[in-house]
């Protein structure tokens, strides 16, 4: 075996012990910093230690934990940074829907609207619990994430199947005039987080095989080169299908969600810039077309223009007024964690709205921070894009990227005003099981595709010449 080769595979099995290692350190303040929060809340708001302290930390530790173990048995070589980032985003949303269940405003208005009140915070801690397991079982499943190309047409089915199924009569339902919701057993799924997933494996499959023909240029016009009229197929397909869910489901957000999406991953694939170019026009003549004449997304485009101007008459305006003033109390350090009055937004305040707790009681500081903790798993995975060996990996990785990127955009500029209300919810942070559930496995997809990446390849077998040679010679 040559020196170079023995260099590699020594180099290999001591930086995957090393890479655990870092993740287990960042992982103990991922779990440190939730709790110091946790009882910065309790003192706030009851002025003593809250009861459930201990509780809380060893759970979050053991998931954690738990977490860490599997990535150290079957990824050793994968990202070290991606599990602490979302376990102390995952940690932290817990304790800002904590908070925001020991409002009273909220547990007196959900006693008048259902009779009674429900904290919220256990729910999302079994949910969590849940994901985990989810992420445990796609981390020692999914041994390989190629695998996956073998389904590209199937997961295009299963996507569609997916946003199909709000709008099933005696299934789906709607929810503040939003179809994005299906009742299985009791509980509320939204299976557009799942279609975010299947769908991108999809695009990666389709987009690897199709992208030489994709980027083929008939001419140039305004300094942009423009397809060929029949490349245009997959983009309007794309556009069709997100208006679809934008006019029948009521739903923004998940249609700006797929087709950026597809859009992303069309130029990464190809490298012409007319790609976005065509896509953000598209997407805006589809918008202002489906606002003209849908009152749902209407409404929340005049929410977005004056929120103070129909303040007493809209739902819509209301929220997001609260909201807006939610940021501009908190300041630049903010009023402090269970000191601010978010809870006025209503039941959205643990959902849609959550960030604007983080933007009232942590201030500007707390959103860049928070900005920071989401930019650094985006930067994370489109390292592991760069990373990957195999132009699946790359085109998966950067979809699911691109999609994370997206929804913490558009839940981020629709609670600060900054474009019109999506109703999506933000990663890791938000209420909800459907939510926590994609995310963590979108996480762990991420971490197999960069321990594939990152795993030394291995030594080749010695040929029969050089061993007779080192035999040979004296």
């Amino acid at each position: 075996m040559s020196s170079s080769t023995t260099q590699t595979s020594t180099i290999g099995a001591i930086g995957a012990p090393s890479r655990r290692n870092t993740e287990l350190a960042l992982l103990v303040f991922a779990v440190v910093i939730p709790v110091f929060a946790y009882v910065n809340v309790g003192l706030a708001i009851n002025d003593e230690i809250p009861t459930g302290l201990i509780g809380y930390g060893i759970g979050l530790g053991l998931l954690a934990g738990v977490g860490h173990i599997v990535v150290r048995r079957f990824a050793p070589y994968a990202d070290p940074l991606l599990l602490p980032l979302a376990t102390l985003l995952n940690g932290l949303g817990l304790v800002l829907i904590w908070r925001l269940d020991q409002s009273e405003r909220l547990q007196q208005l959900a006693k008048k609207a259902y009779g009674s009140f429900s904290a919220s915070a256990p729910n999302q801690l079994m949910y969590s619990a849940i994901a985990i397991a989810f992420f445990v079982a796609v981390v020692v499943f999914l041994k390989d994430h190629r695998i996956l190309q073998r389904y590209t047409y199937i997961s295009m089915v299963g996507a569609i199947i997916l946003l199909l199924l709000p709008l099933v009569p005696g299934l789906g339902a709607d929810v503040f005039g939003a179809k994005i919701w299906i009742n299985v057993g009791g509980f509320s799924i939204q299976p557009g987080e799942f279609a975010k997933i299947v769908i991108a494996i999809f695009f990666a499959g389709y987009l690897m095989v199709k992208r030489d023909a994709l980027a083929l240029a008939s001419r140039r016009f305004m300094g942009l080169y423009l397809p060929r009229g029949r490349d245009l197929g997959p983009i309007l397909m794309i556009w069709a299908v997100s208006l679809l869910v934008l006019i029948f489901e009521n739903d923004l957000g998940t249609s700006l969600l797929f087709f950026g999406m597809f859009v992303i991953m069309l130029y990464v694939a190809t490298e012409r810039t007319s790609w976005i170019v065509i896509g953000l026009g598209m997407a805006a003549a589809g918008a202002v077309g489906v606002a003209s004449f849908a009152s749902h997304v209407q409404a929340r485009v005049n929410a977005w223009l004056d929120p103070f101007s129909c303040y007493a008459d809209s739902g819509a305006c209301e929220q997001i007024g609260q909201s807006v003033m939610s940021f501009g109390s908190g300041g630049v350090l903010g009023t402090g964690l269970g000191q601010g009055d978010s809870d006025l937004i209503g039941f959205a305040a643990n959902s849609d709205f959550i960030f604007s707790t983080v933007g009232e009681e942590l201030g500007l500081a707390g959103v860049m921070a928070f900005f920071l903790l989401y930019a650094l798993i985006i930067e994370r995975g489109a390292r592991t894009a760069l990373a990957a060996r195999d132009p699946f990996g790359k085109l998966f990785a950067i979809g699911l990227t691109g999609a994370f990127a997206l929804q913490v955009f558009v839940v981020a500029g629709g609670v600060m005003g900054l474009i019109p209300l999506t109703g999506m919810t933000m990663p890791f942070l938000a209420y909800g099981g459907s939510s926590v559930l994609a995310n963590w496995a979108l996480v762990a997809i991420l971490i197999r595709i960069s321990d594939t990446a990152r795993r030394p390849a291995p030594a080749p077998a010695p040929s029969p010449d050089a061993e007779m040679t080192q035999v040979v010679r004296p």
